[in-house]
This record gives structure tokens, sequence and C-alpha cells, in this order.
């Protein structure tokens, strides 16, 4: 792709602009309006780019489709990407910025000073000495996590569209919404996407492939105590809020938990405690890469917060579990072409590939058990959901090459 000049780094300077954050209470579709403000550009520049079928649904989703060129029968391939940003760090009024030719010395964030991204907290950034990388000013996340993944897809869409001589089958593009809060996928129209296979481009570091996710499952404890007059509370009261904190402070201290695994190790983390004297919730995430495990973690944590509650007379709880996420993996280990045709594409690029499982969970989670399997493809992304967020132009645009060499491998081999 020597003879071209990219449009990867001005489309991503663009779209992170737009302030696209999901909302997780909320219960509409897109969680938030704002958000239809990126797929409403996204789908007039697949239009402008010749993709007469692109449009925007009502709840946020992007479809589009690159006609097959070749007389051969190839499988229907999709690349998918989200279009909001985490709840976790403000995403409004990124001003992204452009540091041409990294020198290698501590970048300090215009906008806070006390925001500086280093080689030695961010070592990867030696891989992009003397290449152009883009950062936030200090003050928001910059929203590589995914408009890196939108900004690779247009620019792949660009490529093939203005390099007609390259052969491929039938492209589908698909942009959702809500991917950070867990409903990427609610309103995703699979019939009109009508794609085989998919791949997801939300991963990090260059060479990265993952085909393997945590299987997830969300738990709640609701504690009930007995309310009373505190005036006259004395061996009356149990209080919800105190019991719930008994419960959290009981959870293991040195395993199972975000902070203290890596790896392939599974873990239970609370992440919200609401409530009043009277009755108090506490929301679980519980993570694992054997499905199996999960049922463990939640038998073992319903047994420490019954213990707790014998403890307090009158108390009273609920436990109650729903299903987020499955491994991928135990999708994609039935179709291992989707897997080794992406390592190619890799090799063909120049790349090492680091095959690593995601301590998380994408778009392809569901997906591949909703009939469309989808392992995840690097973006360059680092330091995502927080001030520090960078990306590597050099990386984006590899990754477009990947995506090129791709489809390129799928027509080959049909």
């Amino acid at each position: 792709m020597n003879d071209y000049a990219h449009t990867v780094a001005d489309r991503f300077m663009r779209y992170v602009q737009l302030d696209t954050q999901s909302d997780p209470e909320s219960s509409i579709h897109p969680t938030t309006e704002k958000q239809k403000d990126l797929s409403n550009l996204l789908y007039k520049e697949l239009l402008d780019l010749g993709l007469n079928d692109a449009h925007a649904d009502e709840y946020g989703y992007v479809y589009a489709t690159i006609p097959s060129n070749t007389d051969k029968n190839v499988p229907v391939i999709c690349f998918c990407s989200h279009v909001d940003t985490a709840p976790d760090c403000s995403g409004y009024q990124v001003k992204p910025i452009l540091h041409k030719n990294y020198d290698g010395k501590d970048i300090v964030l215009p906008d806070d000073s006390l925001q500086v991204l280093s080689s030695k907290t961010y070592p990867y950034l030696t891989a992009h000495l003397d290449k152009d990388i883009i950062t936030a000013s200090g003050l928001t996340l910059l929203g590589a996590d995914d408009k890196s993944g939108l900004a690779i897809i247009m620019d792949m869409a660009n490529y093939l569209i203005t390099h007609p001589s390259i052969q491929h089958g039938e492209i589908k593009i698909l942009f959702t919404p809500d991917e950070e809060v867990g409903k990427g996928t609610a309103k995703v129209d699979l019939a009109k996407l009508h794609a085989d296979f998919a791949y997801t481009l939300d991963g990090g570091e260059a060479g990265t492939l993952e085909d393997e996710t945590f299987s997830a499952d969300s738990a709640r404890i609701t504690v009930h105590g007995v309310i009373a007059h505190p005036g006259y509370a004395k061996n009356k009261l149990v209080n919800a809020i105190k019991v719930a904190g008994e419960i959290v402070a009981a959870l293991p201290a040195g395993e199972w938990s975000p902070e203290t695994t890596e790896k392939r190790e599974g873990f239970v983390h609370p992440v919200a405690i609401n409530g009043i004297a009277e009755k108090a919730t506490i929301d679980f995430i519980v993570r694992d890469f054997i499905t199996s495990n999960l049922a463990l973690y939640e038998e073992r944590l319903k047994n420490i917060a019954e213990n707790i509650i014998r403890q307090h007379t009158g108390a009273t709880m609920e436990f109650t579990v729903k299903e987020q996420y499955r491994n991928m993996k135990e999708v994609l280990d039935k179709y291992p072409q989707v897997v080794l045709f992406a390592k190619e594409a890799y090799l063909r690029a120049g790349l090492n590939v680091v095959n690593e499982p995601i301590r998380g969970g994408t778009d392809g989670s569901r997906l591949s058990f909703m009939g469309l399997p989808c392992p995840n493809i690097f973006t360059g992304m680092h330091a995502i959901h927080s001030k520090h967020e960078w990306i590597g132009v050099s990386d984006m645009e590899k990754a477009v090459e990947v995506l090129v060499n791709l489809v390129q491998v799928w027509e080959e081999k049909s």
C-alpha cells in the first residue's frame, strides 16, 4: 500500500471530536441520542464512497455493503466497530492532538499538566519513535476505543473502492452503538446484515489477534434490613447498608479480584452499592475464561453473603444472576479458518501474530453466539477509557493493510 495516501488519521481526528458516550443507566436504544450524530456522519460518508445501500437505522446501527468483484463464491465477511465511548471518563469536547515524529520524551498534555505520557509507563510508545501518535488534551478520553476501528474500516473501504483490481467477495460493514455498556448487539439485525463471518476492530497493540474472551455474568445481592425509627431503634434496627458493607469487606483480599489477578485468572468484582437503611443492593461482575467456573464463583459469593446475613437477626437477602456474554472461542474453534485466514493476513503485512485472550469482551463475543463467528483485530489503541489514551497512526494504517490482505485471503481460498 506504499502508493496509497491513507485517510485513517484524518477520519479518526474528526470522529473523536463528536461526543458519543453511552449511558449504562439508560433503558432506551441507543442509550444516548448523541451516538446517532456519528452514526449519521458515517453512513453519509459511506454513501459518498459510492456504497448506495448505506444507512443508519433508528437504533443508531450503520449498515453498508461493498459489492463482490470476483466470480468466485466467497463467504460474506463483515467488519464491525462501535461508535460509543466509555462512560468512565469524559468524552465531551475531545481535542485530539497529532504529535508528529514522536521523539521519545515525556508528553505533557496541554490542558492538564498533571497528565503525562511516559515510555516508562507505556513502553509501547518506544515502538513509535519518529512516527506520529495522537492523544487527547488532558481533560477527556481520546476515543480510540473504538473510533480507531471506525476509521480503519472506512479507510479500508476507501482503498478497495479506489483500487478495483483487488479481488474480494461481498463485504459488509457494521457500526454499532452501546458496546461499552454491554448493549452493542441488542438491536442488531443479522438478517439484514446477511454475513457469514465477522471481525471486530477493537484491539490494542499491532499484531495482536484475539479469539478468546472472558465468559461473563452479572450478579446482584439484595439485602433487606429491619427498619425502625433511629430514635427508638435499639435491638430493633438492622441497617441494610451496613450489612452490605460487611459483605463487601468479607470478600477475599488477596485473590479473586481484578486488582489481584492477571492472564487466565478469573475474578468477582463489586461495581456498585446502592440503597437505604431498609434495603441495599450490591452489583457484581463475574468473569472467567472457563464458563463452568462462573457457577462456582457465584456459589462462593452467595455463601459469603449468607454467612454475613446469618449474623444479623431479621435480615434477609436475594441473590440473582444474569448472563452477559460467553467466551467466543467456544464458537470460533468450530470455524478455524476464520482465525487462520486472519493470521495469514497479518503475516502478509509483515506482522508477528500475538494470539492472546481478552480480559474482557467485545461485540464479537455476542455476535459469535448469535451465529456470526467473530474474532477481534488490533487497532493500536492504548490506555483506553482514560485521559492518557493514545494511538499510533502507523498502527491504524497497518490495520487497514491487514483488512485489505484479509479480504484477498478469503477470495483466494474460496
